[in-house]
């Protein structure tokens, strides 16, 4: 940071990028230059006894050799020079590393002999072209070995210059703090990007939705790091700095709470926190309904988590293509309705409780059940959550539009994804609802699902809430940014949403991901290390966690972390000065309304449960003391708005750890409570 300027142009690299590449291939090179001086030790004097003399014989070899050798000692020289000034300084200290440019333009000159050497080697090794025969096997297995990874190396170096190319390298910083000039820049990478997801995914379904989709998230790209000078590693120091930063604040509230005597916000008491909700809302329920929900994933679920014998698993359930009936309750399932297999092997439901699947996938269309649950005696419509790429381009399209519903407070607004997603559900929807409740008038409508399935769950639940007074919404692991706060205020009655730990998902939203944006430059701004180092201790804290003499070593001033800079105040963002925040975090603080992506902020729905895995003390650590694994709390939804670089946040959000945990809480609380009636 800020992006390396080359040949007049800016790279999506750094010039600190350069220290880990230079040391693998002078390590690389240095084997080179070993078995070159073994081959010319052994072959330099032969060369002499060619057939022919001249440059088609000894002398062109000897010519080969010589110079491969002079040239595998002068990369490595430049190699390591490239090695040592890309180390200086910190991420931010560009002066310190002002050699780097013209070393690594002296590199780029040097594949001109190193691709000339090479042809010469190849037409020696290769081609019948030299009159100079190599009587020495191993002499000749190594020249050849040469040859042949030297035009990987080259095709290598090629691919990796086609990987840091920025399209758009020959705009000049300094001309996008114009606003005029950074809007038309702001156009040109998002279509950019837009062709990119045209050319990359053109297999996916072309519709109107999907050019939709395509420009939506093309959009979102260009405005997070819109007028910033970040390169991709820039991005991943940041998180390794933010990790860091957000230790040492939770290390800084757990002291004040110490010093405070304030209680404790989580419980391992169920009952109590369940104490004045209604009776409908309770942990047995959410387990039953997410067994539900993680069913509608159909067979991919299953083969992930039986990899072996998961098509064992599937086998008997089933449907062989000539025995499929014409007139199914399945829809847009394969010719063995492997998805409907799936749901049934999952949910231990027979084909008779599954009343409507729905198995058709594309942007803005997710699959869902229909299910009869005779046993809390409901309507469940289990919806899938993201396994797809159309799913994923349904998570992207995350700006925001009017969602209207009754009972919804006027000028809602909601992710804009899901809220399309929910309207061409329903549209399938309450054909299927209609029948259902012919059948079984007395029963309830509940909706449940996970990540995805659960942001559209809640947004199809409000939209049928009128109809179904007594409807119910099971979430689980619900996106952050899904509807405004008052509407999210609404839902409170009628949805319990469920997250686990440091969930990355329950705290994703276009919002939270801008604010990570500026903290990271902010932070890169505040650490005194270079990046290379910074890297090496990602990587050590990735295995061992953050040791504490980091949480104050890292940076230049820790006293400048103090400030919540997440808040959307242009003057709290800078008030620090120019000694932490550079031009580039002034410029994405400077308007919120010219930084954020989307001006209404969305927020999770319902009544949220936060459950953590809780942290053994003292004496528990040394005695095996049997005590509940998990503490919980009502979090509100202002809790999920900053996004946490921890350990577990993607585990966290996965199906099967969601489940994993309620069912240890669930059975927990019924081994205490027999323990306790013995």
């Amino acid at each position: 940071m800020p992006a390396l300027r080359l040949l007049g142009r800016k790279w999506l690299a750094a010039s600190d990028d350069l220290v880990f590449p230079s040391i693998f291939e002078l390590l690389f090179r240095f084997v080179w230059l070993v078995l070159i001086a073994l081959v010319v030790e052994v072959l330099y004097p032969v060369t002499w006894q060619c057939q022919t003399e001249g440059w088609t014989g000894g002398a062109f070899v000897r010519l080969y050799l010589c110079g491969n050798l002079a040239l595998q000692a002068s990369l490595m020289l430049l190699l390591s020079a490239l090695a040592q000034q890309s180390a200086k300084g910190t991420i931010t200290d560009t002066d310190a590393r002002k050699l780097v440019s013209p070393l690594l333009l002296l590199k780029v000159f040097l594949v001109l002999p190193e691709v000339a050497l090479n042809v010469m080697g190849t037409m020696w090794m290769y081609c019948d072209v030299i009159e100079c025969d190599v009587t020495d096997k191993f002499s000749s297995i190594v020249v050849q070995s040469i040859v042949l990874f030297n035009w990987v190396q080259l095709a290598l170096t090629i691919f990796g210059l086609f990987m840091v190319f920025d399209p758009l390298g020959s705009v000049n910083y300094d001309e996008m703090l114009d606003t005029p000039n950074q809007a038309r820049h702001h156009r040109k990478v998002t279509g950019l990007w837009s062709r990119r997801f045209r050319w990359a995914f053109c297999w996916l379904k072309r519709d109107e939705h999907g050019k939709e989709a395509f420009q939506q998230v093309a959009a979102l790209l260009s405005a997070l790091f819109r007028s910033t000078d970040l390169v991709p590693s820039d991005v991943v120091a940041g998180c390794v700095l933010l990790r860091v930063r957000q230790k040492r604040e939770t290390r800084e509230m757990r002291r004040i709470q110490m010093l405070n005597d304030e209680e404790p916000i989580y419980t391992t008491d169920v009952n109590k926190v369940f104490s004045e909700t209604p009776p409908w809302m309770n942990l047995d329920h959410a387990l039953h309904y997410l067994r539900l929900s993680i069913a509608a994933y159909g067979w991919p679920y299953v083969l992930y988590r039986h990899c072996f014998t998961g098509f064992c698993k599937l086998a008997r359930h089933l449907t062989c293509c000539c025995c499929r009936p014409k007139n199914t309750i399945v829809s847009d399932d394969n010719c063995c309705l492997c998805h409907f297999a799936g749901v049934k092997y999952m949910s231990k439901l027979s084909a008779d409780d599954i009343i409507f699947a729905s198995f058709n996938n594309s942007v803005f269309e997710l699959p869902f059940c229909v299910i009869v649950d005779h046993e809390r005696e409901s309507i469940v419509v289990a919806i899938r959550g993201s396994i797809s790429l159309s799913d994923i381009f349904t998570d992207f399209t995350a700006g925001s539009e009017r969602f209207e519903a009754d009972g919804l407070p006027e000028g809602t607004a909601a992710h804009k994804g899901m809220s399309m997603g929910a309207a061409k559900m329903l549209r399938r929807l309450n054909p299927v609802l209609d029948r259902a409740f012919q059948q079984f008038p007395h029963y309830d409508l509940v909706l449940t699902g996970h990540s995805l399935g659960a942001g559209v769950a809640v947004l199809v639940g409000i939209k049928l809430r009128p109809r179904y007074p007594h409807l119910k919404v099971f979430a689980f692991s619900t996106p952050a940014g899904l509807i405004s706060r008052e509407a999210a205020r609404y839902t409170e009655s009628f949805v319990l949403t469920v997250g686990v730990g440091d969930d990355l998902v329950m705290r994703l939203s276009v919002h939270s991901i801008e604010n990570l944006r500026t903290k990271v430059i902010q932070t890169i701004h505040a650490t005194k290390l270079p990046k290379y180092r910074i890297m090496l201790n990602g990587f050590g804290y990735a295995l061992f966690g953050v040791p504490a003499r980091d949480l104050e070593s890292t940076w230049r001033r820790p006293e400048d972390l103090e400030a919540n800079h997440s808040d959307d105040s242009t003057d709290a963002l800078l008030s620090q000065g120019v000694s932490t925040v550079s031009a580039e975090a002034a410029l994405v603080s400077r308007n919120v309304f010219t930084r954020r992506f989307s001006t209404a902020r969305l927020f999770t729905p319902g009544r949220i449960l936060h459950i953590v895995r809780r942290k053994r003390m003292g004496i528990e650590k040394k005695v095996r003391i049997q005590e509940p694994t998990y503490e919980m709390r009502w979090a509100c939804a202002e809790d999920f708005m900053e996004l946490q670089v921890m350990p577990r946040m993607l585990l966290d959000h996965l199906p099967e750890n969601v489940h994993r945990t309620i069912e240890t809480i669930v059975k927990e609380k019924h081994h205490y409570r027999v323990t306790a009636v013995v």
